[in-house]
């Protein structure tokens, strides 16, 4: 069983793994546009931590293969991480950008119709709310910017993360 991280659970995944490794998955895009009203944010002024939009090309991240005995624990516990609007969806995680396939995996998304969806706006407007938010997890500046170095240590570009962390 696989369990894939675009966000932070490339850096704080918070659960025992057998392997980890770099992995991509086709058609999304990773953005700053969920709103968090229980980690990097509170309800009256929720933070913004990326999810996966529908786009052309690859997003980048990080898969852990994990103990199908420990899956159920595992699992819940992450439903419960994600809640604030996040659903399991099973997708192909792939070996390199234009790779095949190598196992299929799970993940957390915040699609446009949930309640905490903030969608897009300028960059430099995301990242003056994310330079001022903070909740139970910390400051939302150190999510940008922990996500943004750990991209960096996995070798993968992705310019919105970098563009908001520069701007913070």
């Amino acid at each position: 069983m696989w369990i894939f991280g675009y966000g932070s659970l490339i850096f704080r995944p918070d659960f025992p793994w057998i392997e980890r490794r770099r992995a991509w998955v086709h058609g999304y895009a990773r953005r700053f546009w969920q709103g968090s009203p229980d980690h990097r944010g509170v309800p009256e002024a929720p933070g913004r931590v990326v999810t996966l939009v529908r786009a052309d090309g690859t997003c980048g991240g990080r898969a852990y293969r994990i103990d199908p005995n420990e899956g159920d624990a595992i699992l819940a516990a992450l439903d419960a991480r994600e809640q604030a609007g996040f659903e399991r969806v099973r997708l192909d995680l792939l070996e390199s950008p234009a790779g095949p396939p190598f196992a299929r995996g799970i993940t957390w998304i915040a699609g446009s119709a949930n309640s905490h969806f903030l969608g897009p706006l300028p960059e430099a407007e995301i990242a003056a709310i994310i330079r001022e938010r903070r909740g139970p997890s910390g400051p939302n500046a150190e999510y940008a910017i922990r996500l943004r170095d750990a991209l960096r240590e996995l070798g993968i570009v992705d310019d919105h993360v970098e563009t908001i962390a520069s701007l913070l």
